[in-house]
């Protein structure tokens, strides 16, 4: 393996959308781009009141991109132009490929604006090559039990690999 130093480290942007707080490293004014990601955000994590407000994401456009959601805590519903829908939970991940364009929704489950409840996630913006910008757009959300978990040795004993995550 390979092992390169880092060359410096990039400081989020606190950003407030409406009652949630979120992180952006990218873009801002210590990192532009870095193609292919156009934008980096991290949410929460957010105590949210029984029946108070969801996330602030009302239908919106995208085009030519693709977002790709890592839910940490709570759920996030998902509705879009094309007929999907979908809520997925912590440990789980949406995928939404914006291609020729899209109009989608985010927002909380209905039991989680019930209950109340923590929203923590991350969302990562990736530019599509020129060649697939006009693509059909799609959508495909993937729960924490259907993502594989391979348990790996190590010298302290078993480490398992879940989505990306160490877990010891």
């Amino acid at each position: 393996m390979i092992l390169k130093p880092v060359r410096r480290r990039i400081v989020a942007e606190r950003l407030e959308q409406e009652h949630l707080t979120t992180y952006q490293p990218l873009p801002s004014r210590f990192a532009e781009q870095l193609d292919p990601f156009l934008l980096l955000h991290h949410t929460g994590p957010e105590e949210l009141e029984p029946h108070g407000r969801g996330l602030p994401f009302a239908p919106h456009p995208h085009r030519g991109f693709e977002t790709v959601t890592f839910i940490l805590a709570g759920d996030v519903r998902h509705h879009d132009s094309r007929g999907n829908t979908g809520v997925i939970g912590a440990g789980g991940v949406q995928w939404m490929t914006a291609g020729l364009g899209i109009v989608h929704s985010e927002n909380i489950s209905r039991e989680l604006r019930a209950t109340g409840g923590t929203i923590e996630y991350v969302q990562l913006w990736i530019n599509l090559p020129a060649r697939l910008k006009r693509t059909q757009p799609r959508y495909q959300g993937v729960s924490a039990a259907q993502i594989p978990v391979v348990a790996l040795p190590n010298e302290h004993g078993t480490v398992r690999v879940v989505a990306g995550h160490w877990q010891g």
